[in-house]
């Protein structure tokens, strides 16, 4: 059986180096792994989505209407863009931390996420909700670079990524991370404990 994850955010907030560890430990624990991204403006502050399919019955890289067991978003909104992919009951681990989005700052609009994030508390589809407070997780750690790994060492530490452990997102990133960014990302991993 496979795990389905969507993984999203905007550009340069780290989703696709998340959406890469997570498929690297999954290989090296000898799974079959599809993943597929859409980045589109990422630079700009666009839209970033990477799917994610661990398991010997993904046989595609794209994952269908109500079929992600897991979405990590990175922001709010981005977060609500993505439910229609949760299945019934599936999980949801999200930052509460908003990033105006370029066309909304140009028409001089107010976004603030937390309404975004009480439309999660109150989605019935949502079998476990985790919204991180990711402001104070990277002032603590001391990196806005970090948050990515806050919230994907939420998903390892809950359990929520199948097969996939902490240790083996730890071994990932030590693989595939410069080795002197490697301290300051186990220290994001290790922050929220779930």
């Amino acid at each position: 059986m496979s795990t389905n994850i969507v993984l999203c955010g905007v550009g340069g907030q780290g989703t696709v180096l998340a959406s890469k560890l997570v498929a690297s430990a999954a290989m090296s624990k000898g799974f079959e792994v599809r993943s597929a991204e859409t980045i589109g403006m990422a630079q700009k502050g666009g839209s970033v989505m990477s799917h994610l399919r661990v398991g010997d019955d993904a046989f595609s890289p794209m994952i269908g209407s109500g079929e992600a067991d897991l979405i990590i978003g990175f922001e709010p909104s981005e977060t609500v863009r993505m439910l229609p992919f949760l299945k019934k009951g599936g999980a949801v681990i999200t930052s509460d931390r908003p990033i105006m989005p370029v066309t909304a700052a140009l028409k001089g609009s107010s976004y603030c996420g937390s309404e975004m994030t009480e439309y999660l508390r109150s989605f019935s589809g949502i079998g476990k909700l985790v919204v991180v407070d990711t402001e104070s997780a990277v002032r603590e750690i001391g990196s806005s670079k970090a948050m990515n790994m806050v919230l994907l060492g939420a998903a390892s530490r809950s359990g929520l990524l199948g097969d996939i452990t902490h240790e083996d997102i730890i071994e990932a990133m030590k693989r595939k991370v410069k080795p002197q960014f490697v301290e300051m990302n186990i220290k994001a991993l290790e922050f929220v404990n779930i």
